[in-house]
C-alpha cells in the first residue's frame, strides 16, 4: 500500500507512461530497462577518454603518464557535472513530476542550466589558473609535465560545455528518459573515433596537433552534444520543457541542496585515486605511475557502468519519494545496488584474470606492466563492492539521504590515502599498498548498503515532511 500520503492511482493514472511505470511496474524489470540505454551511454562516454589515451599513447611514455594526471580531474568534472550535480537536478525533476508539479519542473529546466553553466565557467578559471601547481602535486615533472598541461589547458578551457550537456541530460533522464541521452552521446562517440586520430596525427586534410588534437576533439565531442539535448529540452518534446521565467531561489534549494551534497562524492572518489596515484609516482617513479594510472582507469569504467544503472535509480527513486511510496523506493535501492556488484565483480574478476589484455592496450613498458597487473590483480576481485556503493550513493541522491554514501566515501579515502601511504613510505611494497586499496573498497560498499537495507535511509521526520509538503501543494 502506498505510504501516508502518497499520491492516490487515481491522480497517477493521467501522468506520462514513463511516469506511471516508475511508480508502478515491476522494479527490476522497469530498473533494467531504463537501465540499459543509460549503460550504454556511460560506456561510451567513458570510452572517449580511454579511446583518447590509446591514441596519445602512440606519442610516448612521457605522454601518457602527463595525461594519466590530468584525466582524474577530468573525470571529477564529470562526476560532478553528470552524478552529482546532474544527480540533484534529476532528483528535483523526477520529484517534482512524481507530485504532480509540471510547471514547476518546467521552471526547474533552466535553473539547472544557470547552475551548471556557472559552475562550468567558475572550473575552468581554477583549473587554467591552477593546472602547473596541480599537476607538480601530483608528480609529473619535465617532459610529462608539459604534456599534462598542454592537454589540460585545451580541455579545461572548454569544460563549460561538459557541463551544460550534463546539465541536459540530467533534465531529461529525470523523466525517466534515458534513451535520448544515450543517443546523443553514443552518436557523439562515434564522431569522436575517427576525429581524435585525425587531430592527433594529422590524417587527411587535418594538421598534426598531437596532444592538443585529443583535447580540441573532446571538446568539439561536448558541443555537439549540448546542442543537440538542449534542443530537445527547448522543443517540448521533453515533459520538462527549458521556458523563460525567473530565477527563484526554491528552486535553485531544490536542485542544490541534494546537487551540492552530492558533489562531495565524486571529489572524494578521484581524491582517492589522484592522491594513490601521486603517492606511487613519488615513491616508484614514472614508469609505475603510467602503469597505475592506466590500471586504476578500469576503475573508470565502473563509474559509467553504476551510474548508467543509478540514474534511473535517481528517477525512479526520486518520483516515488515525490508519491510518498518510501518502502518501493528502498527497495529500489537495493535491487539496483545488486545487479551493480554483480556486474562490477564480473569485469574485475576478468580484469584480474587477465591484466595484460587490457594494459597492453596503452603500453609495452615492462615496469607499467607489472605496476598495473599487480593492481588488478589485488584489487580487482573486490570491484563489485565499489560499483554497489556507486549505485546506491545515485539511490540516495533521489531519496534526498547523502550523510552515509558520503561518509563511505570518507573512510575511503582515509584508508587507502592515509593508511596506504603510510604502509608504502615505511614499506616500498606495492603489495601491502593495493591489499589495504582493496579493503577500502569494500568498506565503502558495505557502508552504503549498511545504511539502506537497515532501514536508516529514512527517519519519521523524512516522512513528515513528505505529508506537509503534498499537502500545501494540494
Amino acid at each position: 500500500m502506498p505510504s501516508p500520503g502518497s499520491i492516490p492511482s487515481e491522480q497517477i493514472a493521467p501522468m506520462h507512461p514513463r511516469l506511471r511505470a516508475m511508480l508502478q511496474a515491476p522494479i527490476a524489470t522497469t530498473l533494467l530497462k531504463l537501465g540499459w540505454p543509460n549503460v550504454l551511454m556511460m560506456l561510451a562516454q567513458a570510452s572517449t577518454g580511454l579511446i583518447e589515451t590509446w591514441f596519445l599513447a602512440k606519442l610516448g611514455t612521457d605522454v601518457l603518464a602527463g595525461v594519466a594526471v590530468v584525466v582524474p580531474i577530468l573525470m571529477l568534472m564529470q562526476n560532478m557535472s553528470q552524478g552529482a550535480m546532474g544527480g540533484g537536478i534529476s532528483s528535483a525533476i523526477a520529484r517534482t513530476l512524481g507530485g504532480g508539479r509540471q510547471a514547476d519542473a518546467n521552471t526547474l529546466v533552466l535553473h539547472a542550466v544557470v547552475i551548471n553553466a556557472a559552475l562550468g565557467i567558475f572550473f575552468s578559471v581554477v583549473l587554467l589558473s591552477l593546472g602547473p601547481a596541480i599537476y607538480r602535486a601530483l608528480g609529473v615533472e619535465g617532459a610529462a609535465l608539459t604534456a599534462a598541461l598542454t592537454y589540460s589547458n585545451v580541455v579545461f578551457g572548454g569544460v563549460v560545455l561538459l557541463w551544460l550537456m550534463n546539465a541536459f541530460a540530467s533534465v531529461i533522464r529525470g523523466t525517466g528518459n534515458m534513451a535520448v541521452p544515450g543517443a546523443v552521446i553514443c552518436g557523439g562517440a562515434l564522431i569522436l573515433i575517427p576525429l581524435s586520430p585525425c587531430l592527433i596525427f594529422g590524417w587527411g586534410p587535418f594538421p598534426a596537433l598531437g596532444v592538443i588534437g585529443g583535447g580540441l576533439a573532446l571538446i568539439t565531442y561536448y558541443g555537439i552534444g549540448t546542442l543537440i539535448l538542449g534542443w530537445y529540452c527547448w522543443s517540448g518534446r521533453n515533459p520538462a520543457r527549458l521556458v523563460r521565467s525567473r530565477i527563484r531561489s526554491t528552486s535553485m534549494r531544490s536542485i542544490l541542496q541534494v546537487g551540492a551534497l552530492a558533489a562531495i562524492n565524486p571529489i572524494l572518489t578521484n581524491a582517492s585515486i589522484a592522491l594513490t596515484t601521486a603517492l606511487v609516482g613519488r615513491y616508484l617513479g614514472t614508469a609505475a605511475l603510467a602503469g597505475y594510472g592506466t590500471a586504476v582507469r578500469l576503475e573508470y569504467l565502473l563509474m559509467p557502468i553504476a551510474f548508467g544503472l543509478g540514474a534511473p535509480m535517481v528517477a525512479m527513486v526520486g518520483s516515488n519519494i515525490g508519491a510518498g511510496q518510501f518502502d518501493r523506493a528502498r527497495r529500489i535501492a537495493l535491487v539496483g545496488g545488486g545487479v551493480a556488484f554483480v556486474i562490477g565483480e564480473a569485469l574485475g574478476i576478468a580484469a584480474a584474470l587477465w591484466p595484460y589484455a587490457w594494459l597492453r592496450l596503452f603500453g609495452a613498458d615492462e615496469s607499467m606492466l607489472d605496476t598495473g597487473a599487480t593492481y588488478l590483480h589485488i584489487v580487482g576481485p573486490f570491484y563489485g563492492f565499489f560499483a554497489m556503493g556507486f549505485a546506491m550513493y545515485f539511490a540516495s541522491q533521489g531519496a534526498g539521504r547523502l550523510k552515509w554514501p558520503l561518509l563511505a566515501g570518507f573512510v575511503r579515502l582515509i584508508v587507502a590515502v592515509g593508511l596506504g601511504g603510510a604502509v608504502l613510505a615505511l614499506s616500498n611494497s606495492l603489495v601491502a599498498f593495493f591489499a589495504i586499496a582493496a579493503v577500502a573498497t569494500c568498506l565503502y560498499g558495505l557502508i552504503v548498503l549498511w545504511a539502506i537495507a537497515s532501514g536508516t535511509w529514512f527517519t519519521h521526520q523524512h516522512r513528515a515532511d513528505h505529508v506537509v509538503v503534498n499537502t500545501s501543494t494540494r
